[in-house]
């Protein structure tokens, strides 16, 4: 479709979960809009994702309110399975998406109301914007990363399979969810593994016959909103083989050799802090206060659940963490490829318009943009916890359409003045 010099009230930039929440919401206060998306619907979910990855929450949970995956209700739902899950629910009410279109440049009229949006397809004007990109836009390696490496390294953005890396050894760096379950699978194709574990939180996949997200739910996880200043720690979680929770220390008991945090890379050598313990400690704090919380609703609350003391079971420190590894000399370790499990950034180069601090971070009040008629949507802790997550941004998209909807009323009112000075 060609949209050149089209005029619509609210474009939607993303198709993806964002996007297509925001799409919902908006056909049914009927507000006109488009939708524009440079790739597919999901595409991130298609071809950002390794091969194995599921959702990492179970698809009773991890869906859009109105619609359920057709498969069990407790299972993870592979990435491929998503991705169509996105696409046939955008077609359930015919969502305006138009795909291939993507935005070079956007930005304020000047002396009239609105945005003109250039894009590969035409130019667009709109009252509205609503950036719907989410969280994942731009993979961050950090500095200390060598920058011309005499090894293979990549972002976990693009990982895809063990069979796709070098012979020889492997170091990941970060434990969150992604830098986890890449380990261990590398680690289970009969790879030797190196993981870089930083601060993290490792909650129980399943207590007391109750998966995780149903306690962030009753116990209000869900609402947690994040300051600005508040450090944001690895979240060690994994849907993979059914669920499972994540002890670093049963890991490394699994054969993957745990390391500090990453310091430096000095020629072939690589050195990390002496934090392995402490994170480690830190991690099993943050379960355990948990899982009192957990024990505590339950007991209030007079639920039948059963006891689960295994969950409070911590795995005996292996070597690697009673004696910390701090230097490792590449060649030696026969370590040829690294992977930086280490999280992303923003990309609003093509966005021209006052939303943002010195930083380049959007700057909102739940998605709601400084710049009047600009809004975020998709982005982590936008709400609280859960707006990154696939039912928590059709609540989020929900709210900011409320919004548009009343923001539209206060500029359509008139008083019985206005319309007699338009008759005289």
């Amino acid at each position: 479709m060609k949209l050149d010099h089209i005029q619509v009230d609210t474009l939607v930039v993303g198709a993806g979960q964002a996007g297509i929440a925001m799409s919902e919401h908006l056909t049914t206060v009927g507000i006109s809009h488009i939708v524009i998306e440079k790739n597919r619907i999901a595409e991130a979910w298609r071809s950002r994702r390794w091969d194995s990855l599921v959702a990492n929450g179970p698809c009773w949970h991890d869906r859009f309110p109105n619609m359920q995956f057709d498969a069990d209700q407790d299972s993870f739902i592979h990435h491929d399975q998503v991705a169509e899950y996105f696409e046939n629910y955008a077609n359930r009410f015919n969502a305006p998406v138009e795909t291939g279109v993507e935005v070079l440049k956007a930005y304020k009229n000047k002396n009239k109301k609105g945005f003109t949006v250039e894009t590969t397809e035409g130019i667009i004007q709109t009252q509205r914007i609503v950036v719907a990109t989410g969280a994942f836009q731009k993979a961050i390696i950090p500095s200390i990363a060598p920058q011309q490496p005499d090894f293979y390294q990549i972002h976990s953005d693009q990982y895809r399979n063990p069979q796709d890396l070098p012979e020889g050894n492997v170091l990941v760096i970060g434990s969150g969810s992604s830098g986890v379950q890449i380990a261990d699978e590398i680690n289970r194709s009969g790879r030797k593994v190196y993981l870089s574990v930083g601060p993290h939180e490792r909650p129980p996949r399943k207590y007391r016959n109750r998966d995780n997200v149903w306690w962030l739910g009753v116990l209000g996880g869900w609402d947690y909103m994040k300051s600005d200043n508040s450090p944001l720690k690895g979240l060690a979680v994994s849907g993979a083989r059914g669920g499972v929770s994540i002890d670093f220390r049963n890991l490394a008991h699994e054969g993957i050799t745990l390391l500090g945090m990453t310091k430096s890379f000095e020629g072939n050598k690589i050195y990390f802090q002496d934090d392995l313990q402490k994170n480690l400690k830190d991690g099993d704090q943050s379960l355990v206060e948990f899982l009192d919380s957990a024990d505590e609703y339950v007991r209030q609350n007079e639920l039948n659940l059963p006891l689960d003391p295994k969950a409070r079971e911590i795995t005996p420190d292996p070597l690697c963490v009673t004696d910390p590894i701090l230097e490792l000399d590449l060649k030696q370790a026969n370590i040829t490829t690294v992977i930086w499990a280490s999280g992303f950034g923003f990309d609003y180069g093509w966005l021209e318009v006052n939303a943002f601090n010195e930083q380049g971070r959007p700057v909102h009040k739940q998605g709601i943009s400084n710049e009047r008629g600009v809004y975020f949507l998709g982005l982590p802790y936008l709400t609280g916890r859960g707006s990154s997550f696939i039912w928590g941004v059709w609540h989020d998209a929900k709210q900011i359409a409320d919004h548009i909807q009343i923001q539209r009323s206060y500029f359509d009112y008139q008083t019985s003045q206005d319309s007699l000075d338009h008759t005289a």
